[in-house]
């Protein structure tokens, strides 16, 4: 059994302290928070777990074998440093950092300390994302030519980070999880329109050096909540709407090919069949904290381990480079102003 300390019962915290108290690989041994307020909330749903205003204490208890990090992500990399230091197994809430560089530091300090630094891209572990790494991995998809993702909303206007870390960071982390190939450039736009708020809405576009595109539109600010993505492939495509209640992910055989010899200038369309496949009920958390405890007893590497956390950051910061160029493309390859 994993004893687990949670840093931070805001917003994020108490999911985390809930999953892994229903996970039965793990228990909450202890709750850190600076508010006597959260923590009054953590006493009534963890009656058994220690609570503590001072991090310290936490740290330095034996009984902790990980922490799990939901604060905000200013605080990720000291947060995260000190408990490696401590020699807890780590947790973090996405995005890893907000440095790349910081990120780069935490994937070496728990590579030479033999432990084991996990990232909560929780997307990653949904059954429907899972389905669709599946299609794939078995080539049902064939080549895929390019990723549409919308996701958009009213709210939830964050104060530390705009809505690039806060909602692209969630398909860039599903587009490194499918993909077996990096990007090589990606460019990104940007606008806000509250005084004193973060960005609110952008467009990215991520390019990889097979010629598959994938384009991201995220906003705070739209009239409705959409979630939904389009992925095409050479031999199927799919759709995944994460709002649907049932039915989130379709499979459709259609597509489109040119002829060849002297009919190479006719296009012929395929409508085949659309199946839903059948998909786990299982909360993506409950998965994520399955697999965080497996890897801490056998040593494993997560598919969100730090280093997918690092892509991630380096992502995130050629975007917000990008939005400062207004969209000229950031080579990923060389991290660079492509020309």
């Amino acid at each position: 059994m994993i004893h687990v300390g949670v840093i931070g019962y805001g917003y994020w915290g108490p999911n985390l302290a809930r999953a892994v108290a229903e996970s039965g690989v793990a228990q909450v041994a202890m709750i850190a928070d600076q508010s006597p307020d959260a923590l009054a909330r953590a006493a009534l749903r963890h009656p058994a777990a220690r609570l503590t205003t001072d991090l310290q204490e936490l740290l330095r208890d034996p009984a902790v074998d990980a922490v799990m990090i939901a604060t905000p992500v200013q605080t990720h990399y000291a947060l995260a440093l000190a408990a490696l230091r401590a020699g807890k197994h780590v947790l973090v809430e996405k995005p890893m950092t907000d440095d790349v560089d910081q990120a780069r530091h935490l994937v070496d300090e728990a590579a030479r300390r033999g432990l084991t630094l996990m990232v909560d891209h929780t997307f990653v572990y949904t059954p429907a994302v899972q389905a669709i790494s599946r299609l794939v991995r078995e080539d049902v998809l064939g080549a895929i030519y390019y990723y549409d993702s919308t996701r958009v909303n009213l709210g939830l206007f964050q104060r530390d980070v705009n809505v690039i870390w806060d909602l692209a960071v969630h398909d860039l982390a599903i587009l490194d999880h499918l993909l077996d190939q990096r990007p090589v450039a990606i460019s990104a736009s940007s606008a806000g329109f509250l005084a004193g708020r973060p960005d609110n809405m952008a467009q990215l576009n991520i390019h990889y050096g097979n010629g598959a595109l994938a384009h991201l539109n995220v906003n705070w600010l739209a009239p409705v909540k959409i979630r939904q993505t389009l992925i095409g492939g050479s031999r199927k495509m799919v759709l995944y709407d994460d709002m649907q209640t049932s039915e989130k992910l379709r499979v459709y055989d259609r597509g489109a090919s040119c002829g060849s010899g002297p009919y190479e200038h006719l296009v012929s369309y395929r409508i085949g069949d659309m199946y839903a496949p059948a998909l786990s009920s299982k909360e993506a958390l409950l998965t994520e904290v399955e697999i965080f405890a497996d890897c801490i007893q056998q040593g494993s590497a997560p598919a969100t381990d730090g280093l997918a956390g690092l892509r991630i950051v380096e992502m995130l910061a050629a975007a917000t480079r990008s939005t400062e160029l207004r969209g000229h493309p950031i080579d990923l390859v060389n991290l660079k102003v492509a020309s």
